[in-house]
């Protein structure tokens, strides 16, 4: 760090922060998996005003110790019991992808909410369904859907009944959902849906799922063997009555 002359230090002492209002910022994480071809979030049920009873996405504001991905980090393990970031391999486990967790945007509606002006810094991960758990009442798993050409995003509960979420959270679920489906053509964005070893039957799953549309299965393949990013382990899934398929891993291009 630049060490500061007198100066400026004497007029840092004087800095009156007071003179300007500040707004409070908040992260709000978007937590994705895949269950069963469908493609849901975890959110969890405000248990006060405002809107109380509603569910959201988990979040909290950001503490004055803190850095925004470390806000982003403590909000998943506190509320969705979820540990391990892309980066921190000490909690790295054989069989899974660490969490995948990206900064997604920045909501600043002034009127995003009644309580006062609060910004809002949105991440989503990216978590293999094994990994992803109610932990209480106040959390539960929604299937989503995006509507053509809407701007939000619809949440059903398992019995198809449609929810509101608090706050512009539908909202940013969208732009989660669509910046994943940007992402996907040109990234590996996708694997991270998909435990250690998977099937390329597996694999297409998550780009139909995701994309919401059905895929050629030959050129898909195709595409997906000639990009480098999939290793053969030399194994075969087990348990199926059928011819069973061979199972890949993720190899990390440079």
């Amino acid at each position: 760090m630049t060490k500061r002359s007198n100066e400026e230090e004497q007029y840092l002492d004087r800095y009156d922060a007071s003179r300007f209002d500040r707004p409070s910022v908040t992260v709000d994480v978007v937590i994705l998996t895949l269950r069963e071809g469908h493609l849901e979030a975890l959110l969890v049920k405000r248990k006060e005003h405002p809107f109380l009873n509603y569910w959201s996405l988990p979040g909290g504001f950001v503490q004055m110790h803190e850095s925004l991905d470390e806000a982003a980090a403590r909000v998943l393990r506190q509320k969705a019991g979820l540990e391990g970031v892309v980066g921190d391999t000490s909690r790295e486990e054989p069989d899974h992808h660490p969490i995948y967790l990206e900064q997604l945007y920045t909501f600043g509606n002034p009127q995003r909410d009644p309580r006062m002006r609060v910004i809002s810094v949105a991440y989503y991960a990216l978590v293999e369904a094994s990994h992803v758990r109610e932990i209480n009442e106040e959390t539960a798993l929604f299937k989503l859907r995006i509507p053509e050409g809407a701007a939000t995003v619809e949440i059903y509960d398992g019995k198809h009944k449609k929810y509101s979420l608090a706050f512009d959270h539908a909202e940013i679920l969208a732009v989660a959902i669509q910046r994943i489906r940007g992402k996907l053509g040109y990234t590996s964005i996708g694997f991270e849906l998909l435990p250690r070893r998977f099937t390329l039957r597996q694999l297409q799953e998550v780009h139909e799922t995701i994309l919401q549309k059905k895929l050629n299965k030959d050129s898909f393949r195709r595409k997906m063997l000639a990009s480098g990013m999939l290793e053969a382990t030399g194994e075969h899934e087990q348990g199926r009555d059928f011819r069973p398929a061979e199972l890949y891993r993720f190899r990390r291009v440079p």
